[in-house]
């Protein structure tokens, strides 16, 4: 193999490449196709390390694991792998000696934004940690010629325009088109006996051809590289008989149809062609990387008798659950195996991660729907609900209501988380606490029915990525306390809690903040010609704009020091910024509505001379991934204020507390596991608990109660319906005052004295840079190699 480790091995490709690339030496190049030249090289580098790691692991019969996501978000590709092959200083010195400097080489990628939020951040961290690990592991998704869209504010409205990231993007995608795969929608089923065996074929079908584009992900330290395969959607063949005809639209309608599955990520779902486009990028994704899968074990292992011994494939929230039915096509239409054999192997392949417990999200598909545009994964589908209830009605002792409840298919409409926890042997929640709550609420008859298959594996982020790549400072200061363990270990930070008393570290580490928020000022400066004030407290929510997130208990909160400073500007007020950063759903109303009132009142407040020197407001246009690298270092307060009960886990609180911010939040999600590790003097805790939170609702919940009687809020709701920088907000006004389903003016309060007291810390300078260290030190047990480990122990059998 290439000895990629020798700077003049490294050099030698650099120069030939430019030079039978572009016809360029390095003095002549541009920026750009040093960018290119270079992720070529880094490309070939990891294609490499993955041939001979995979052939290895093929020769020692290594179980493989496959994640099936319809997100991946993985942001840059150069920068991660340059850090992770520990290549960073060479190529820095090669680049010097033409004066090329290497971060603005970095600037020519675009984030790949195959992903919403947290879901697809997740399985681009365990692509990372998996290769770190050095587990033979592989990602599939589609390769979504436009990923999440950009967000361009318009008088503060969200406006979306297309992410079309593959001309900078595409250098990183290694095309395998012998490996294509031929996907059958639509068309009708023919039964027929012969000798005793029952056969379906499927006829008259519409076909859509797969074409598979690798993505490599290092790991750090190690030899193993992940691969990420995607996979683009092209109509197979082209109606040459149409077209002589002069029928051009007929001769391309086919191609639009089977173009489009693969064109954006998530097409907005609230009409029936969006509905049906979603269906078929899931089917088109289930189908390919199933396909894929049994393909590359028989090559390996010549029968799929061992399949489920040498292959775990995993399900990241509902959105791949089609790989059930289609595992089971293959077994019993093209292998002939019996329906009993073909169940065996299924059940004991697949492994299902749930990520919500928002009745809403959990995906539920119209028969009619699915019988139409895939078939035969129909016919299969009501063939394992009729024996899967029909198993029930035993175990239930004849109980029907019970037997229809727990059904896959009831009320019309197919029931994917159920079909998922039926045919997976494992069913995990992604913190202690959502594992527990699925167990009482959204799983309570299937948990009561087969205990046995309910986990817990809390989430892990690749932590090399926020500290390692995005915090120089503090990275250089970890090093020389407590060694470089720590970079393959996150459990190794833990050595710096024995400075908690230091001055001179805790000088250091207000220095290294300090330096963070001015570099980020300095990028906002640039960017949007506003000016942050780095002696402010950083107070950040960054995340998807969703209701249960409660961006608008955060803004609630803002509109209060707003009234009280215009009523007293000289009262004393520790100045605070408030940064936020959220992308919300194309055709989610209110959640732009929100946008706009933190757009408005940060317009309004900014033009106020004398309060905005102590109170302002800053949204981050376009928050992804890169914007997170330089965000999540300059941050002092983490805000995680979602209603106890509805975030699973969250993965920013772990970015967040790894970089030294204080959370500010409720009892949800992974909240409670980080007050597990860091102990309540390091964490700021408000609101309900998630069962006084249940108590509440059942006794029927009057928001207005809280309206009429509570002065603040009161105020607070009023300024929304008289306007806030000439707009007003009458939809977000009435949400919060007659319905509120998220319970915010319930929290406010007890939110509203959490602020306060973060302020009144953060004037103890060396108490708050005690609780910085204290998170710092603790955030080891949040990285996704531990996460991955677990599922390798628990779930995969690895």
């Amino acid at each position: 193999m290439t000895n990629y480790k020798d700077p003049n091995y490294l050099k030698q490709e650099l120069l030939s490449r430019l030079r039978t690339q572009f016809n360029v030496t390095p003095s002549e190049a541009s920026d750009k196709q040093v960018y290119q030249a270079l992720s070529a090289m880094i490309v070939e580098i990891l294609r490499e390390k993955r041939q001979s790691f995979i052939n290895k692991c093929h020769s020692n019969g290594r179980k493989q694991i496959y994640y099936l996501s319809m997100e991946f978000l993985m942001g840059r590709s150069l920068k991660t792998s340059l850090y992770n092959l520990e290549l960073v200083e060479d190529i820095s010195k090669i680049l010097g000696e033409y004066d090329i400097n290497l971060d603005k080489i970095y600037e020519y990628e675009p984030d790949a934004g195959l992903g919403n939020g947290g879901l697809g951040r997740l399985a681009a961290c365990y692509m990372d940690a998996l290769a770190t690990q050095a587990y033979p592991a592989m990602g599939y998704s589609i390769c979504y010629e436009y990923g999440i869209f950009k967000q361009h504010l318009e008088n503060g409205w969200q406006t979306e325009l297309p992410d079309n990231w593959l001309p900078g993007g595409s250098v990183w995608l290694d095309p395998r088109p012998e490996l294509s795969i031929d996907v059958h929608f639509e068309g009708d089923l023919q039964e027929y006996w012969d000798k005793q065996y029952h056969y379906i074929s499927h006829v008259n079908y519409s076909t859509v051809c797969a074409i598979p584009y690798d993505m490599y992900v290092s790991g750090y330290g190690s030899e193993g590289v992940s691969v990420l395969r995607l996979w683009t959607a092209k109509a197979p063949n082209f109606d040459m008989a149409s077209f002589n005809k002069g029928d051009y639209e007929k001769a391309l309608a086919g191609n639009s149809v089977a173009n489009a599955i693969s064109k954006v990520l998530y097409p907005n779902d609230n009409h029936l062609e969006g509905k049906s486009l979603r269906l078929r990028q899931q089917y088109f994704l289930c189908a390919a990387s199933v396909g894929d899968i049994v393909n590359n074990h028989m090559s390996v292992y010549g029968t799929l008798d061992n399949f489920h011994e040498k292959v775990a494939i995993h399900i990241n929230d509902t959105h791949p659950t089609l790989a059930i039915p289609e595992l089971m096509r293959i077994l019993l239409d093209d292998c002939g195996y019996t329906w009993e054999k073909a169940w065996h192997i299924v059940t004991n392949t697949f492994a299902y991660t749930n990520h919500t417990v928002m009745a809403e999200a959990l995906e539920k598909w119209d028969v009619n729907l699915v019988r139409r545009i895939i078939p035969r994964i129909f016919s299969i589908i009501v063939e394992i609900n009729n024996r899967y209830c029909a198993q029930l009605m035993e175990r239930n002792g004849g109980d029907s209501a019970k037997t229809t409840s727990m059904s896959i298919i009831k009320d019309n409409q197919i029931h994917m988380a159920t079909l998922c926890v039926v045919a997976s042997h494992s069913v995990n929640g992604v913190s202690k606490l959502h594992s527990e709550i699925i167990k009482q609420s959204v799983f309570k008859d299937e948990y009561a029915d087969s205990p046995m298959k309910f986990k817990n594996v809390t989430n892990g982020i690749a932590y090399r990525r926020w500290l390692y790549q995005s915090n120089p400072g503090l990275t250089a200061l970890l090093r020389e306390k407590i060694g470089s363990g720590f970079l393959k270990d996150g459990s190794e930070l833990k050595k710096l809690s024995v400075f908690a008393n230091d001055d001179a570290v805790l000088e250091q580490l207000r220095k290294i903040k300090r330096e963070n928020k001015e570099r980020f000022c300095k990028y906002v400066m640039q960017n949007s010609k506003f000016a942050i004030d780095p002696d402010t407290i950083f107070d950040v929510q960054v995340k998807r704009l969703h209701e249960y997130k409660r961006q608008h208990l955060n803004v609630m909160n803002i509109l209060a020091d707003y009234n009280m400073l215009l009523e007293n500007p000289d009262i004393d007020f520790t100045p605070k910024t408030y940064i936020f950063a959220a992308k919300a759903a194309p055709g989610y109303y209110l959640a732009k509505q929100i946008i706009k009132m933190i757009w408005a009142i940060s317009e309004e407040i900014r033009k106020n001379p004398k309060i905005s020197k102590k109170l302002s407001v800053y949204f981050l246009e376009d928050y992804r991934v890169t914007l997170s690298e330089l965000l999540m270092p300059a941050s002092d307060i983490s805000e995680q204020i979602s209603l106890a009960g509805t975030e699973a886990s969250g993965t920013g609180n772990m970015k967040l507390m790894l970089n030294g911010a204080i959370t500010m939040g409720t009892l949800d999600g992974a909240n409670v596991e980080i007050r597990d590790v860091v102990g309540d003097e390091n964490i700021i805790i408000f609101g309900m608990k998630t069962e006084e939170v249940n108590a509440l609702k059942a006794a029927g919940y009057r928001p207005e109660d809280y309206y009429n009687n509570n002065e603040v809020i009161r105020a607070c709701i009023n300024r929304m319906y008289k306007g806030i920088n000439g707009c007003v907000f009458n939809d977000v006004a009435d949400s919060l005052k007659n319905s509120d389903p998220y319970m915010v003016l319930a929290d406010f309060d007890s939110y509203r004295a959490a602020q306060q007291r973060s302020s009144q810390l953060y004037q103890d300078t060396r108490k708050w840079t005690q609780m910085s260290l204290a998170n710092i030190a603790n955030a080891g047990v949040f990285s996704a190699d531990r996460a991955v480990n677990e599922y390798a122990k628990e779930i995969w059998g690895l």
